[in-house]
């Protein structure tokens, strides 16, 4: 288990494969996926599936999803962090901030927590120039949270007829920003 992140109330690591119930609980969960294209999936065997494509991406990108887990309980809350995005923006890859929670967990600023701490890692640790990331227009939370860390709107655009906000943050905008 490789640990990333520590915070005061959670340890952010890669995603292993004995948190398949995690991530069924989490991606089976149709309000999870109400901005996501409403496609929960079904079984455990799917969450084994993004599991392993989860952690191909830490093997061909150094960088994927990382699993949060509440330090009090053990909890798997659901994941954070960065991945290399090759299929979102059709004219270009980059760097993108995502997170991802149970629904017993919204509410309570994890995802702004974690996504701070995110940010950080692709900064300092990674020594990345800029992190993008995109959110369904309507999903107001998530929207409020990109912004709430830092990142500036862009623009608009369509991903599988759905419309999209765009944000970016460069680091020299993030150094200022602390």
């Amino acid at each position: 288990m490789k640990i990333h992140i520590e915070t005061e109330r959670f340890i952010i690591r890669d995603i292993e494969t004995y948190d398949a119930k995690g991530i069924y609980e989490l991606d089976s969960d149709p309000d999870v996926h109400e901005y996501l294209g409403k496609k929960p999936i079904q079984t455990i065997k799917e969450a084994k599936q993004i599991i392993d494509f989860i952690r191909h991406q830490y093997i061909e990108n150094g960088i994927g999803r990382w699993a949060i887990i509440d330090k009090k309980t053990g909890d798997f809350i659901g994941w954070t962090g960065l991945k290399y995005e090759q299929g979102l923006r059709k004219n270009f890859d980059y760097y993108d901030l995502g997170y991802r929670l149970k629904k017993i967990y919204w509410g309570y600023g994890i995802a702004t927590e974690t996504a701070i701490e995110s940010l950080k890692y692709g900064f300092e640790n990674l020594g990345l120039k800029e992190i993008g990331a995109a959110a369904n227009r309507n999903h107001l939370v998530s929207n409020k949270i990109l912004k709430k860390v830092g990142l500036k709107f862009i623009e608009t655009f369509d991903f599988e007829g759905v419309s999209h906000n765009w944000y970016n943050l460069k680091k020299t905008e993030w150094l200022a920003l602390k």
